[in-house]
This record gives C-alpha cells, structure tokens and sequence, in this order.
C-alpha cells in the first residue's frame, strides 16, 4: 500500500515515495509507515530530493493495528519527512483524508512545494462518513453528501487557504516538477541542534525486525 523507488528527472536522481490505491485502499498502516520512513531517512542522507504522489484515505483501522502500535510507527514517517532537509514537493492526485494527509509530507510539516491535480478531495473524511455524522437522521442523506462533494471534494478550498500552492492538470506535473527542483537546488535548511543524536524518537531498526532473518 505503499511504493518507494528512484527516478530521473532533467537528469538528477530523485526519490518517490506513492501510496499504492489498489492495495488496502492506500491506508498507512505500520509496515508501510516504516517503510516509507525508512527510504524517506535514506534518501535524506545522500541529499536526494523527494517526490510524494498522494492518495491516501487515511491509516488503517481495526485493533491489530492499535494493538501493534500504529500510532508510535506511523510517527516515524511523520517525524522523517518532517525532519528531512531535502527538498521535497507532494503532489496530491486523488484522496488526502485526515491525519494521513498531513503526515505525507503536508505544508503543516514544512513540505516545499504542494501541488494537487483537480481530481484531489482534501478533507477529514469522505463525504458518506462526514454527512453521516454530521447530518444524522437527516431524510434527505443523499442531498447532504452531494453539499458536501460540491464543497470539499476539491482542492479549491484548500488552495484559498494556502495549504496547497497551486491546482495543475497531470499533464503539467513533469514540467513543474523539473523547474521546482532547479529551484530548490541550492535549499538549505538545518534543524535545531540536538543535545545527542541516541535519544532521538525514530528508531526504525528495532531488534524484532532482524528476528525474521535468522
């Protein structure tokens, strides 16, 4: 559910992080969010720029995901992007719904450059969950969640309020993708100093994941 991999663009290699739709819907759960970590803190290393693709509804549900702690790892690709210096654009193709939303590489978590095609839906959640909740009861459910398509089902609103930089068609991604990173070449951008680099909150390789090889 989610994709990692490397790509070229003008010649410069960068690195993609996409949710994967036809695979649990593209929800982060912990292994995706772990890996996804994992290849954000690589790339993060060796100054290779990222690319996030959108489309995720959200994390997982259910209680084997709580219980296996879905909150503490899907953190770690939260606290990777968020303290990657990089540079690091996100384009917003589909659905962006929730707390996933801002922890694929949001402008709450200082992305550089945020795009959505005008296919994306940025909201908390869908229209049938947020119209049943909000508009309970209601006869005319069906009415309430075309209002609440029309409203929030784009990436209008979020652009008026600067979250997003601007709406592109997907013809144009390439194209603005390229002069994004000739812009963002020279980026330089440090974090604050930490006392120790051992108590920091990503531990990604925990002795349990070794276990598995031997």
């Amino acid at each position: 559910n989610i994709i990692v991999g490397f790509a070229r663009m003008e010649g410069q290699t960068v690195g993609v992080v996409g949710n994967q739709p036809l695979v649990a819907a593209g929800c982060l759960d912990i292994n995706a969010s772990v890996k996804g970590a994992r290849f954000v803190r690589f790339c993060d290393a060796f100054n290779i720029p990222l690319i996030i693709l959108e489309d995720v509804p959200g994390f997982l549900p259910g209680t084997q995901q709580e219980h296996g702690g879905i909150i503490k790892h899907g953190a770690k690709l939260l606290y990777a992007l968020a303290e990657a210096t990089v540079p690091k654009i996100t384009i917003i193709t589909r659905k962006a719904y929730g707390g996933a939303y801002v922890v694929m590489n949001s402008k709450h978590i200082r992305a550089d450059i945020n795009y959505a095609w005008p296919s994306a839906e940025i909201a908390v959640m869908g229209a049938k969950g947020a119209v049943a909740i909000l508009n309970r009861g209601d006869p005319d459910i069906d009415k309430r969640e075309a209002e609440y398509s029309d409203k929030f089902s784009n990436p209008f609103p979020t652009a008026e309020k600067g979250f997003v930089d601007a709406v592109i068609m997907p013809s144009h991604t390439r194209q603005k993708v390229c002069m994004d990173l000739r812009w963002l070449r020279n980026k330089d951008q440090r974090n604050p100093r930490k006392k120790t680099r051992k108590h920091s909150p990503l531990k990604i390789y925990h002795l349990n994941y070794f276990k598995k090889f031997f």
